[in-house]
């Protein structure tokens, strides 16, 4: 009994420690990014201008263009992922995939400036090569992030898929469907949730990602909403690795970028909270 009451503290103490952590950088950051949102206030988030030289900070540019390059992987790596799962769960022998999906989840254990090196030597050139301008933009950012948010969409949506009960595959082939509608018309829909708690989770991944997107996206120095997809960006994350080597301690332009990083916090933790609404709402369901 002692023994059992001494593992249980131990493990609340774990669980509170991290609770912890979390709460006091959330303090720190909002500590060091007060001043700006006190004194630009909307203008921060909504403003168009970032020049720190000119006390200008305005992220929205920075913003769009998270998003976007965020949108487009997730565009690229949904369809991908969802099919390799219905094929891991469905169709793939039990051998393949037992080869195939610790392949897919190696990718979550590469470095991501391993798979932005990938990115800059591999599918820069192809852009530049084929597409013309400088190859560094927001396609190549999309097409990086969507290697990196792939293999999340993949684990998660076959894990939902494989947790359809068995009985509801046995119902509708007896109907008479076959393998394909039984899929599209009965399994899917059963792991709607799971799935769509997957391509949201993927996006926090995204959202949230510095230097794989940092070497491939061009990073120009005074951001701008993009008009096309071979246009350089510079999301919020790249913002902050590039600047805050030279940015003066306790200098406005500094507290500026602990306010980017609240904005991208505030950003995942939507993100975060959806996916976890829609999990429990497909548990309910």
């Amino acid at each position: 009994m002692e023994s059992e009451k001494l593992v249980e503290k131990l493990l609340l103490a774990a669980a509170a420690s991290a609770i912890f952590i979390v709460f006091f950088i959330i303090v720190f950051m909002l500590r060091e990014s007060l001043p700006v949102f006190l004194e630009y206030g909307a203008d921060f988030v909504f403003g168009m201008t970032w020049k720190p030289a000119e006390a200008s900070f305005g992220i929205l540019p920075m913003i769009v263009a998270t998003l976007l390059v965020s949108g487009l992987a997730l565009m690229v790596a949904t369809p991908l992922g969802v099919a390799c799962a219905i094929f891991l769960a469905e169709y793939a022998p039990p051998l393949v995939r037992n080869v195939v999906k610790p392949v897919v989840e190696m990718l979550v254990g590469i470095p991501s400036v391993i798979i932005g090196f990938f990115g800059l030597m591999i599918i820069v050139p192809f852009l530049r090569t084929h597409f013309g301008g400088y190859g560094l933009c927001l396609l190549a950012g999309g097409l990086t992030l969507a290697i990196m948010t792939l293999p999340h969409i993949v684990s998660i949506s076959e894990d939902a898929i494989r947790a359809v009960p068995r009985s509801y595959r046995e119902a509708s082939l007896a109907l008479g469907a076959t393998k394909w509608t039984t899929v599209r018309k009965v399994i899917l829909p059963s792991a709607k949730s799971g799935i769509l708690a997957a391509i949201i989770l993927g996006l926090g991944r995204a959202v949230g990602e510095t230097m794989a997107v940092l070497m491939v996206v061009g990073n120009p120095e005074t951001p701008w909403i993009p008009t096309s997809l071979l246009d350089p960006i510079r999301p919020l994350t790249s913002t902050i690795i590039l600047e805050i080597e030279y940015a003066l301690w306790g200098s406005m332009h500094e507290r500026s970028l602990f306010a980017i990083g609240v904005v991208l916090f505030a950003i995942v933790a939507i993100l975060n909270l959806i996916a976890v609404r829609v999990i429990k709402r497909g548990v309910m369901a």
